[in-house]
């Protein structure tokens, strides 16, 4: 990757760096929730918010949509018990039909216990994996970790970044848009 220097001739330049986008820094859950919706309302997509700890409804403030992992996870749970009852039909019926105790080859009372299990463990296993794949796990580095300050988002501090991939992202206008939010402080944060 070159770098190419910005400025006028006989000005001293600083080398233009590649930009994920502008963090702000926030005290307080209140201002935080507050910016999150001018964020919004002035039609940023490609915005997170990173937080000490869970804030409600800040996903709807950031106007992020609701994701369909449930849905998914339930589709995967039925499959799953369906999946366990189908295995035990055919292996009693037709694999190793076995009559015990006069009993029908057909008896689904007694893999309830079975297709609970296998409905539990395929829920789970999606909602792992859905949830791993979604947020673009494993990663162990991300361009946000450069922000000055960001440690205090495992602390106290509270975090919004707009992206540079956002269509209405402009270094300077973003910049200035943030700023106006009453932020402790505005960051750019380097790719």
């Amino acid at each position: 990757m070159s770098m190419t220097t910005v400025g006028e001739p006989g000005h001293m330049t600083r080398p233009q760096r590649p930009l994920h986008g502008v963090a702000a820094q926030f005290g307080t859950v209140d201002d935080l929730m507050a910016a999150a919706e001018r964020v919004r309302d002035a039609g940023y997509t490609r915005t997170d918010a990173y937080t000490p700890f869970p804030v409600e409804d800040l996903d709807e403030a950031l106007g992020m949509k609701p994701t369909r992992i449930g849905w998914i996870v339930l589709a995967a749970g039925v499959l799953g018990g369906l999946g366990g009852f189908f295995m035990q039909w055919w292996a009693n019926t037709s694999y190793y039909p076995l009559i015990i105790g006069g009993k029908p080859l057909n008896s689904w009372p007694n893999w309830i216990v079975i297709m609970y299990e296998l409905t539990i463990l395929s829920a789970a296993f999606t909602a792992g994996l859905g949830m791993i794949l979604r947020n673009g796990l494993p990663r162990a580095y991300h361009p946000i970790f450069n922000t000055p300050g960001f440690e205090g988002a495992s602390r106290d501090k509270f975090f919004i970044a707009i992206e540079a991939r956002d269509p209405q992202f402009d270094l300077r206008r973003t910049t200035a848009f943030l700023e106006s939010l009453g932020p402790e402080r505005v960051s750019e944060v380097e790719a």
